[in-house]
């Protein structure tokens, strides 16, 4: 073989010019790609962080509306506490008003037993005699009684003279008021008792509706509302000429709304506007059929 020919100085640097550049192009490329991964991890990184962003924008967004609906509820709930409030409230001064009046009345009975006892004491008759001068408000004397005028002095004709009230007895007078301290000093029980052996005992009495009228009261003070409804009816039936009857039918509407029947207490309350507008109890069913 002919021997190789001498290289110069340049082709020796021309060939080590290229043998480095032919061993950094692997390099270059390497390079570039790595560039074009961080890129694209980057841009990856970036789209998974919006859609966090994302979630965590409508996750934020329900739990607002959740708490602004819970509000809502919340709301709600407490205007029907307030409502169920005002309701209870409505009913106890409903029950304080009429304690109220019951007081008021118990008042009267005692001053007119108080005033009769009084009369009997000042005139030194007998208690017959006393009751019979001191008896019911426009009531006649008994014809041939010591107090009945003589005859032809202007006395009515026996036909249209009013039948004289008979007063109770002290037997009756003292069964009457032992029951009602009973009631007064809240032993309803004992006064219901009382009362209900008063009323068997002395049917025809003067005191007989006052008695059973009482019964009703005491079984309403004890939230009895059914008896209570129960005995005021049995005074309609049985004493339709009491004076206690306006009476009885508001604690009938009382008891009636204590046990929700609304639409009852109203008919009731009518009822006793329409059979006595003047009376007392008229004008408190008046008002609170205005409250309605």
């Amino acid at each position: 073989m002919p021997a190789p020919l001498p290289r110069s100085p340049a082709h020796a640097v021309r060939g080590f010019l290229l043998a480095a550049l032919l061993g950094a192009a692997p390099l270059v490329h390497a390079g570039v790609f790595d560039d074009d991964e961080a890129r694209k991890r980057i841009t990856e990184t970036n789209m998974r962080v919006d859609q966090i962003q994302h979630d965590l924008d409508q996750r934020l967004t329900a739990i607002e509306r959740q708490l602004k609906s819970q509000g809502l509820v919340d709301l709600y709930n407490d205007v029907q506490g307030l409502k169920d409030d005002v309701a209870k409230l409505r009913g106890q001064i409903e029950v304080l008003t009429n304690d109220l009046d019951q007081q008021q009345k118990r008042q009267k009975d005692l001053y007119v037993d108080l005033d009769s006892r009084l009369r009997r004491l000042e005139s030194g008759t007998s208690p017959g005699a006393a009751d019979a001068g001191a008896g019911a408000a426009g009531a006649l004397p008994a014809p041939g009684s010591a107090l009945a005028p003589p005859a032809g002095a202007g006395a009515p004709p026996p036909a249209i003279a009013a039948a004289p009230a008979v007063p109770p007895g002290a037997g009756e007078q003292r069964a009457y008021d032992a029951a009602l301290d009973q009631f007064k000093r809240g032993d309803y029980a004992g006064a219901i008792t009382g009362f209900t052996s008063f009323v068997r005992t002395y049917p025809k009495s003067p005191l007989a509706s006052s008695a059973q009228y009482w019964i009703g009261n005491a079984q309403f003070a004890r939230k009895d509302f059914r008896a209570a409804i129960a005995a005021q009816r049995t005074l309609v039936t049985q004493y339709p000429d009491s004076s206690k009857l306006p009476d009885a039918l508001l604690n009938i509407a009382s008891a009636q709304s204590e046990l929700g029947d609304n639409a009852a207490a109203r008919r009731t309350l009518e009822d006793l506007i329409a059979k006595y507008p003047q009376s007392d109890a008229a004008q408190k069913a008046r008002q609170r059929l205005a409250l309605r």
